[in-house]
């Protein structure tokens, strides 16, 4: 029985890294050195087990990604600031908490990564909306069949599995890929 569950898990995960298009991996890639090279903001939100995933990234992607003495990335978690989360969510409404943060610090041609298992939280699909009116660049992580985030993107991974434990073990192996992949890349960053 335990054999049988560890194996089946297995499986599962290295079939969905397995069907990551090396296409939708590079674009993704490119877009975040496009946002280094232009200097850009590189936002990053999710709910529950996916904030826990952008923040974890903020972390490992803010230090790692780009050795010294190059410039880092410009990095920020819209997710791990509960005061301002539940202070809009109280005020205004949930669907908002990260829209009305991106009102105040988005700029055209910065970056929003938005990781959602379903693809359809309506405060990530507002925070996608947004981006796009103000002329952003979005890469999305998403679950199942991709679900909203991923029709508002320029860049798509869809971990195409049923589980949101399983979609969100794919999720941060996808964002450890795009540090490791800039770590041994640093010919592909600007100065």
């Amino acid at each position: 029985m335990y054999q049988n569950f560890l194996d089946a898990y297995r499986q599962e995960l290295i079939a969905s890294i397995q069907a990551v298009d090396p296409a939708d991996f590079a674009a993704c890639v490119n877009l975040l050195l496009q946002a280094h090279r232009e200097d850009k903001q590189v936002f990053i939100v999710g709910n529950g087990g996916s904030a826990a995933s952008a923040n974890h990234f903020v972390c490992d992607f803010g230090k790692n990604a780009v050795q010294d003495p190059r410039r880092r990335f410009r990095i920020i978690s819209l997710s791990d600031n509960v005061e301002k989360i539940t202070a809009f969510g109280n005020d205004i409404a949930f669907e908002e908490v990260f829209r009305q943060q991106l009102i105040n610090l988005m700029n055209p041609g910065d970056l929003l990564l938005a990781v959602s298992a379903s693809g359809n939280s309506p405060n990530l699909v507002r925070a996608c909306e947004y981006a796009r009116e103000k002329c952003g660049r979005i890469i999305a992580l998403a679950g199942f069949d991709g679900g909203k985030i991923a029709k508002l993107a320029d860049a798509t991974i869809v971990a195409r599995m049923q589980s949101y434990e399983r979609i969100e073990d794919m999720h941060l192996i996808l964002l450890h890929m795009f540090v490791c992949f800039l770590k041994e890349h640093q010919d592909l960053l600007a100065g």
